[in-house]
């Protein structure tokens, strides 16, 4: 295919799903996909085999999960807003609120119409990045266990905690201490406790066994709460790439850059706000400097911004104008955050069946870059 393309595995997606299905069952929890993750609702038939619930962030997530999903979303924002709550509600089973403001403002409007929870903080997490931590101080996520009344507003029945990224079974077991410690006298008022996403279990080196074992230990003592996991990047890890193709090679002060027909700040940002370094097919990433006969390059994107491009790889061979540049596990976070910056071409999306046929879901055009200015 000549022009750039998403392509998401079926037979990895439901590898992942069988996994996060076993787990749920053998746990007696429940496990929902995050939106924020992952939205291509094209897949939403297979996931259906798998799982019943989504978690959202917005309106528009929640009728995602309503119109495409099938089913009422689990919703949490940091902030609800007059002219959109009540249709969100209508779109919720549950509804997580952020601050105690937000809950009084609004849970009249909720009524019985769905489950009601509060955010908590329990001012303890293991994520290094601090884009990505949630319990930083200063936070604006989550209400600390010293704002808390000593008996909670009747129709709180859940609390919400999300302390992960991309994290392991023992980073939970870390967590559930400090949740525990600071929240669990609160535990016999509630219904429900959701540990939020982060909890990478399709990864190679995850201990899903010791997850399954935590969670039944806190089944054990607290058996009146359901238990629920959100993750996101779990259910579409490692599940396809993003394929590109080299469109120019250029080089400037002994540094030779191969530029692509995508970009790193359109269409792979969490490269470049991270950051991490994407694995790429056929190629090693290396610090340090080598010659140029070494088959080195800096690999650069098609957008305006200066910044677009990443690191070094050295190649087994010189590349070459029309070849793929195919970077892996480009489809959790990635797809959902993609952006039309400078109307440069975004990449189609395809999914290879099981039967080997890669089916293309969707392709844009400049109409959809129009669109977004009307």
């Amino acid at each position: 295919m000549s022009t750039p393309i998403y392509i998401i595995e079926e037979q990895k997606l439901r590898r992942n799903l069988s996994l996060i299905a076993d787990v749920a069952q053998r746990a007696d929890v429940e496990i929902i996909l995050a939106f924020k993750a992952f939205a291509l609702w094209k897949t939403f038939p297979i996931f259906r085999e798998y799982i019943r619930s989504t978690t959202a962030s917005s309106l528009a997530e929640a009728r995602l999960a309503v119109e495409k999903f099938g089913a009422k979303a689990h919703t949490f924002s940091p902030a609800y807003t007059d002219d959109e709550i009540d249709e969100i509600v209508s779109c919720s089973s549950h509804l997580t609120f952020n601050s105690l403001s937000q809950y009084e403002r609004y849970h009249a409007r909720v009524g019985d119409k769905a489950s009601i929870g509060l955010r908590v903080n329990p001012e303890y997490s293991e994520v290094e990045t601090l884009l990505y931590n949630p319990c930083a101080p200063g936070t604006r996520f989550g209400v600390s266990a010293d704002k808390l009344p000593e008996v909670l507003p009747a129709d709180i029945e859940g609390f919400h905690c999300h302390c992960h990224c991309e994290s392991g079974a023992d980073v939970l077991e870390r967590t559930l201490v400090h949740i525990e410690g600071k929240f669990s006298r609160w535990f016999p008022q509630l219904k429900w406790l959701n540990l939020g996403g982060g909890h990478l279990m399709t990864r190679k080196d995850y201990d899903v066994e010791r997850l399954i074992r935590i969670l039944k230990g806190l089944h054990e003592r607290y058996p009146w709460l359901q238990i629920i996991l959100e993750p996101g990047s779990a259910f579409a890890w490692q599940t396809g790439p993003l394929v590109s193709h080299v469109v120019d090679v250029v080089e400037d002060k002994g540094i030779r850059t191969a530029i692509l027909d995508v970009s790193f700040t359109c269409h792979m940002p969490d490269c470049l706000e991270m950051p991490y370094y994407p694995e790429v097919r056929g190629a090693r990433h290396v610090e340090m400097d080598l010659p140029l006969s070494a088959h080195l390059y800096r690999l650069g994107g098609n957008s305006c911004l200066s910044g677009d491009f990443m690191g070094q790889w050295q190649f087994d061979h010189e590349l070459q104008v029309g070849e793929e540049v195919i970077f892996e596990d480009m489809i959790h976070y990635t797809t959902v955050k993609t952006t039309m910056f400078n109307g440069i071409t975004h990449p189609a999306i395809g999914m290879l069946h099981t039967d080997g046929i890669l089916e293309v879901l969707r392709r844009f055009s400049c109409d959809d870059y129009f669109s977004r200015m009307d």
